[in-house]
């Protein structure tokens, strides 16, 4: 007797649910097919009934939740610089990447340096550009609003983007790498300050941001 749609649907549903916790914590290379269907709780002939490859869950479990990650709504907050650091500290937050939930375009960030499997390698690009777009619409409205001290020039404003990305990928890279807990987080700390001195926040400010939200975040 053939499945019904709802079943099919929510046997999906499973797949999709483990592929995002362990891809999200392991990266694409690191989670075989066998590991994804035994936390589903499913055979892994069934896998293939819902997905033609590996690569397509990979696509399916980033694309699809997006709209619902912290990241997104974070995006639609208020403008000002305590929401942009909420957001900054977001990417750093360790305990953040190693919680079950819904991924967003960083984890892909944070995992998949250097794959070269095309699927990734364009999936990490993707998320790149977004995260860079996502960075700039927010610092040049804030900039014209004069919550930072420059002006909302696109191209000086694009270079910051890049730089906070660089910042924050490379800080998380090294740092879930180390297994001291507190030069994880030393680590994790000098960046978000090094991001927030070069949006022009003042030594005051500074203390301020990183000694309410931010130092919760992390």
């Amino acid at each position: 007797m053939p499945y019904s749609a709802e079943h099919k649907a929510k046997s999906k549903d499973r797949i999709l649910s483990a592929a995002m916790e362990l891809f999200s914590r392991f990266g694409f290379e690191k989670v075989s097919i066998s590991q994804i269907m035994k936390l589903a709780r499913m055979t892994h002939g069934a896998f293939y009934n819902h997905f033609e490859s590996k690569e397509a869950l990979y696509r399916a479990a980033f694309l699809e939740p997006l709209k619902g990650s912290r990241a997104a709504r974070l995006v639609k907050g208020p403008l000002s610089l305590k929401h942009l650091t909420a957001l900054v500290t977001h990417y750093c937050n360790l305990s953040e990447l190693a919680r079950k939930g819904r991924p967003g375009h960083e984890m892909i960030l944070f995992n998949e340096i250097g794959n070269e499997n095309p699927e990734v390698k364009a999936l990490f690009e993707t998320s790149y550009g977004n995260l860079k777009r996502m960075l700039e619409v927010r610092i040049i409205a804030l900039s014209r609003l004069n919550k930072l001290p420059f002006e909302p020039d696109r191209e000086a404003i694009s270079e910051k983007a890049r730089a906070i990305l660089a910042s924050l990928v490379g800080a998380v890279a090294i740092a879930r790498s180390l297994s001291d807990e507190a030069e994880r987080h030393r680590i994790l700390q000098s960046a978000q300050k090094q991001i927030l001195t070069m949006l022009g926040v003042n030594e005051r400010e500074l203390d301020s941001l990183l000694g309410g939200e931010a130092a919760v975040a992390l």
